[in-house]
Formats: C-alpha cells, structure tokens, sequence
C-alpha cells in the first residue's frame, strides 16, 4: 500500500457510505451467525453453554480486540480502503473454515481466524466516515454505517437459520463466508480514500506519521477523562447487549419452544424493526442535540439504558412469545441508541489523521469487555443456574445482567459532564466534500 493509495480521487459520500454499511453487514452476518446455529452445533459437536460462549464471545474478541489497534494504525498511515479489503477477504474465509469443524478447538481456531480479519475492518471505516462527512451530520452517517449491526445480525439468523434448518449448519458458514469473499474486489473499486495531506519534506511525513502512531494517541485519549467514561460505559452496555444478542436464540427454544426456523424470523424481524429505528433515531437526535450542548453525545444513551431495564426485565420473564416479541422490541431499539452518540464523541477526542486509531481504542476497550465477556459470562451463568432451574437458567442468567445497563447508564451520565471540555473542534476543509 503506498502513499499514492491516498491521493486517490474520492467517490461521491453516498456511494461510499453504502458500500462500507454492505460491507459491516457481512461483517456482523459472520459474526452472529454463530448465534441461530449455537443449538444445532451444540448437538452435532457436544458442546456445552460454556463453550458456546467461549466460541462467540473469547475466541472471536481476543484477536479482534488486540490486533484493531495495530491495524487501524496502519490504516491511518497507509490506505484504509485496503485494510478494510484485505480484512474482509480473511474473515470470510475463516468464516467459510467454520463449516469444516470437527470439534470444539477446531471451531475455536477458525473463529480466532474470523476475529483476525474483522479486526481491520471497524475502526477505518469509521475515519473514512469522518472524512467524507462534516461534523453536523457524521452523527447520522455513523448511525447509517451501524445499521450494519442489526441488519447482518438479522441476516445472520435469517439464512443461517434456514439453511440449518432446511439443510445443514456447515453449508450455512460455507455460503456466507465464500459471498464475503466475492464482495472485496467490489469494495475496493468502489471506496477510495478520502485525499488527506501529503508532506512534501522527509521530516514533516514524519511527523505526520507520528501523530497517527499508537503511542500518541493513547497519550492524547488517556488525559481525557470522558474517553474512558464513553469506553467503559459502552462496555457495560455491550456486556449486556452482545451477550443478549447471542443467547437470545437458545433463550427462544428453550423456554418458548420454538422451532429453529421460527425463532429466526422472530429474532430477524425484532432487529430489523427495532434494530434499525434505534441506531437511526440515536444519530438523528445527537447530531440535533448535540450542536447545541456536546453532552447529550453521552446522555442519550445514558437515557436509553435506564428505559430499557424494566420492559427487557418483562419481556425475559414473560412466558407468552407474542408478548416477548413486543416487550423485547423497545429494548432491541434502546440497545442501539448509543451508536452513533458515542461512536461521534470518541472522533471528537482526536485530530482527523488520529481517528483510526482513536477509534481502535476505543473498540478495544469496548469489545475485549463487552463481546469477550459479556456472551461467556452469560452462558458460565446460565451452566451454574441449570441444576436449580433446568432449561429456565438461560432465562435468569438474562435477568441477572440488567445491572449491567444501569452501570453503563452512570458512567453516560459521567461522561457527559466532562464531554464538552474534552471535545476537539473541527474546521471543515475548505474543498467542498464530494455529494
């Protein structure tokens, strides 16, 4: 990747944008679709509620957690559109390597391979977001790009679901892997990097490069106190949310009694539905708010956290699956909230050269918390609790996390009050950004 990877002419910002959103589809699609395929996999390989959670919160996070932040690095320094392809290309892959386990560390390696690729894939598509899009709508594009995490999710349980039920789970990692694979030549024709300078002198490329480099960064986040109330609060909330997301389909057959194929067109429609109103609506609002008081960055989300406790509270314990499907709609939207807010804060805290890494950061601190922990604390839980309550323990498990959203909620709050003297202000370049 040379310098001259950079200097490409950019394409129009909407063309982009939907590009990177197919793109975190696939991403989050192979990420949970782990998820709707956990019963039948656990029958087929043995494997119990703790290895699940091994498989989809630790196996995938460890590496995907670390290595973003070198890459998203060297996507700073380099080309971000060709991180995100060759990324895109080695998650599928290992994705499609799913589909030959034998057993549980067969499994366990491929998703290491999964957390690998996806690792490159987040944190540069964010930068490019952020410079294609000035500072009063990036809130909203933001919310658009995570429209990848329901509508993938959504995928994911839709066609795993089927093709598990209708055929077999191992075809189902073989045929959303090798599609990813055919997107990235797409991809990378399609994104260019957005222009950025290009240091005419040996000493000022330097210093460009060491403003992007990881040390610095992490200097520059680590004396803002809002970067790690931001971090940590979305962590708690992600504890919760990725563990909810992956359990929810054992939770719907065990204590439901649905069918594989019904529970995933329950679950596909609660994402679609509140999955997409909630990112959309948390951008919407922040990108108003948040012109006039920086704080409500971190304050809607704070608010969406505390409101979703008691109808997800219900909607758990419940034991008729329509009104499951009501209760757990408003909380689904809730969940997303923070995306956009919070996404846009952190690409305040730095200089435009710096929000790969900033980003990468944060996600580090988010995921390795959030999806390492959250889905494997879920299901250890779930296996303590099943010799008092039998098939009902994933469903107190589930209960027992809601105080996960009420520490995230305090740390928004946190957040918020020392948001706004931590923020960096922008000048828009002059050149008119590509319609």
């Amino acid at each position: 990747m040379s310098t001259a990877a950079v200097r490409e002419t950019p394409r129009p910002r909407g063309l982009v944008l939907a590009m990177l959103l197919l793109v975190y589809i696939f991403n989050f699609l192979d990420r949970q679709i782990l998820a709707i395929l956990a019963p039948p996999i656990q029958a087929d390989l043995g494997l119990s509620d703790g290895q699940m959670g091994l498989l989809g919160g630790f196996a995938f996070a460890l590496l995907y957690s670390t290595l973003a932040v070198p890459l998203a690095s060297v996507a700073d320094r380099t080309s971000r559109s060709w991180v995100i392809t060759i990324s895109l290309v080695i998650w599928s892959g290992f994705t499609a390597l799913c589909g030959l386990a034998q057993g549980f560390w067969h499994i366990f390696l491929a998703r290491l391979g999964v957390g690998v690729g996806e690792a490159g894939g987040v944190a540069p598509s964010y930068a490019i977001i952020g410079d294609y899009f000035p500072s009063n709508k990036r809130a909203f594009a933001l919310a658009i790009y995570s429209m990848g995490i329901p509508l993938g999710s959504a995928a994911g349980v839709l066609v795993g679901g089927y093709i598990a039920a209708t055929v077999d789970w191992r075809l189902a990692f073989f045929v959303v892997g090798m599609a990813g694979v055919v997107l990235a030549p797409l991809f990378k024709y399609v994104v260019k990097d957005f222009p950025r300078a290009n240091p005419v002198d040996a000493a000022a490329r330097q210093a460009a490069s060491d403003n992007a480099s990881i040390g610095h960064v992490a200097r520059i986040l680590a004396k803002k106190p809002s970067f790690w109330f931001l971090a940590f609060g979305a962590a708690s909330g992600s504890m919760l949310g990725y563990g909810v997301l992956f359990w929810k389909p054992s939770l719907l057959q065990r204590s439901f009694g649905l069918s594989l194929l019904e529970t995933s067109y329950f679950l596909g429609a609660l994402m679609l539905i509140g999955g997409i109103s909630g990112v959309l609506a948390g951008g919407f609002f922040a990108d108003r708010l948040g012109q006039a008081n920086k704080a409500w960055y971190a304050r809607l989300p704070a608010l969406a956290y505390i409101v979703a406790v008691p109808l997800f509270s219900a909607a758990v314990l419940t034991d008729n699956v329509t009104l499951a499907f009501f209760l757990f709609l408003i909380p689904q939207a809730l969940a997303y909230i923070w995306l956009g807010p919070v996404l846009t804060a952190v690409q305040h805290l730095v200089i435009p050269a710096q929000r790969s890494t900033a980003s990468a950061l944060f996600l580090l601190i988010n995921n390795l918390l959030g999806l390492g922990g959250g889905i494997y604390a879920l299901g250890a839980v779930s296996d303590l609790l099943t010799p008092h309550f039998g098939t009902e323990a994933l469903r107190w498990s589930m209960l027992g996390s809601q105080l996960l959203y009420v520490i995230a909620a305090i740390l928004m709050v946190m957040a918020a009050r020392r948001l706004p003297g931590d923020w960096v202000a922008e000048v828009e370049p002059e050149m008119e950004k590509t319609a």
